[in-house]
């Protein structure tokens, strides 16, 4: 058994590592099944959102207010789930990302459900952008965070499979939208669509601690049996206390017992009643101090918590001084609202053009959202080939969508934007490559932290854009202006990827002139 012990210690994190990987439910196992409910969440989630263009038509005609302001229910909602995620995160390490995401799909189904109720445009902001919008961010980021756990070397794959949930969301929950608000009036479609996003409920129960974090207790929990050298243990304050309650007890209780035996029946009874009195006192007095005590563990793993996540987010200062990093921060604060204006749009868009009901059949944001899928998957396999740069695949499908983004206020024929809208969605493909260029920018030790904040300039970029367009048709009677204005915003965006060569170059020219400067020294030295 010592033997086996000594074993045991000589394993160096390699090769705890290598075992960590070698379970069955990494790669592979219940890791599928991690994978299919991050699908889910895509599907309920973002597909939910980027339907909301069906509601927007309702609400419209519901409220008679005006589009600029309407338009803020749907942007409230989306901001706000990237927007939180980096603040969600400290929610993961304390609570972990099962409770996180039952208590986020909990809070998504009753902002839907009480916006059923909405008497204005106003409620709804509180009660679907903001209840809503938090209850998504906090099942929007475990359903990322999991499928990293339990891959390794296939997470490329299983985040790509996971997040083409958000397509399949979209395609199918605007024909559902479309359909409830068709049969029942758009109230009763939010109620019943509060009850499916109870299933994320379902998504979160599926996502249970990976494997390695509980057989590393169990080891560490056996690592005493196996050790039999003898080995002083110091106690804590609190097992002092615990035992001298103990003593203090077993003494109290030997002497009642003798005192007892030479008592009367009456006086027996009377004896009790006093004890069951002081028991009585000892509990009301202890009983404070024991909830004072859980407060104050509570607190200490909240303060841990906290400043984990501040560290995680705001103690790299390397991050910003990556200037190439800045410019890509900036692209994200401009891109985003062009992919997300025509899921708000569109629709009413149709309505406007008059298209007749035969071509309507099948919606244009269905149909961004079927070529989405292909277009991640497809982008994500070329950006793998050696022969092909990530960066640059990135850079096409960001000039190819922005193009787009112009030329679809000139059709006015239901084909002519089913094409357009077709060309956008395989091109907003990019999403895919998105972690591989940022992890080129930053490395992959800051690819958390990096990423996170790229998500909240997403959500920056999504809460603005599409009320900007609503007031702008408010103001000029159309919605080309909208998509010439977020055309010019885009490629503003794509500028500052195109100053990555030259900001490259620069930092390149830096860290060589310090390395020269370094070597200059050590040789001076000696």
């Amino acid at each position: 058994e010592m033997a086996a012990c000594e074993e045991d210690m000589d394993h160096s994190p390699e090769e705890k590592s290598e075992q960590i990987e070698s379970h069955p439910d990494i790669d592979g196992g219940w890791g599928w099944m991690i994978c299919l409910a991050s699908f889910l969440a895509h599907v309920l989630l973002m597909g939910s959102q980027m339907a909301l263009g069906i509601l927007y038509v309702e609400w419209l005609e519901e409220f008679n207010e005006s589009r600029g302001l309407t338009a803020w229910v749907g942007s409230l909602t989306i901001g706000i789930t990237l927007i939180v995620g980096p603040i969600i995160g400290l929610f993961v390490g304390t609570c972990g990302c099962r409770k996180t995401t039952i208590i986020g799909g909990l809070l998504t189904a009753l902002g839907w459900v009480i916006s059923s109720y909405a008497t204005n445009v106003y409620y709804l902001f509180i009660s679907f952008g903001l209840t809503a919008g938090i209850g998504s961010g906090m099942a929007y980021l475990p359903a990322i965070v999991m499928v990293g756990q339990y891959f390794k070397k296939r997470r490329a794959l299983a985040q790509g499979l996971s997040t083409t949930g958000t397509g399949f969301g979209t395609f199918i929950m605007t024909l559902l939208l479309k359909y409830l608000c068709a049969e029942y009036g758009w109230r009763n479609a939010m109620l019943i669509h509060g009850a499916v996003n109870l299933n994320l409920c379902v998504c979160g129960a599926l996502m249970r601690p990976p494997p390695f974090s509980s057989s590393m207790q169990i080891e560490n929990q056996s690592q005493p049996k196996c050790a039999e050298t003898p080995q002083k243990e110091i106690p804590t304050s609190d097992q002092v206390a615990h035992a001298i309650d103990i003593d203090g007890i077993e003494e109290q209780e030997t002497s009642k017992e003798e005192e007892t035996k030479s008592l009367s029946p009456e006086e027996v009874s009377e004896a009790g009643n006093k004890d069951g009195d002081k028991r009585e006192v000892l509990f009301k007095e202890r009983y404070p101090l024991r909830i004072l005590k859980t407060l104050r563990q509570l607190a200490n793993i909240l303060k841990k918590s906290f400043w984990k996540w501040y560290s995680s987010y705001f103690g790299t200062a390397a991050l910003f001084s990556n200037k190439v990093f800045i410019c890509f921060v900036f692209w994200a604060l401009c891109a985003y609202c062009s992919f997300v204006i025509p899921f708000i749009h569109l629709p009413e868009i149709v309505k406007l053009y008059g298209f007749e009901e035969k071509d309507d059949k099948v919606p244009l944001t269905s149909i961004i959202a079927i070529l989405h899928i292909f277009g991640k998957i497809f982008l994500g396999l070329i950006s793998d080939l050696p022969f092909f740069s990530a960066w640059n695949v990135f850079l096409v499908s960001n000039l190819i969508m922005c193009v787009c983004v112009f030329i679809l206020p000139l059709m006015h024929t239901f084909t002519g934007m089913a094409i357009v809208c077709a060309i956008i969605g395989f091109s907003s493909g990019y999403f895919s490559v998105m972690p591989v260029v940022t992890e080129d920018l930053v490395g992959l030790s800051n690819l958390a932290n990096a990423y996170g904040i790229i998500i909240s300039a997403n959500g920056i970029s999504a809460l603005l854009g599409p009320p900007f367009a609503g007031w702008i048709y408010d103001v000029t009677g159309k919605y080309d202006y909208s998509f010439y204005f977020c055309g010019l915003i885009y490629v503003i965006g794509i500028g500052f990827l195109l100053l990555k060569p030259c900001l490259q170059k620069q930092n390149d020219t830096e860290s060589e002139s310090k390395q020269a400067i370094e070597a200059l020294n050590v040789h001076h030295d000696e």
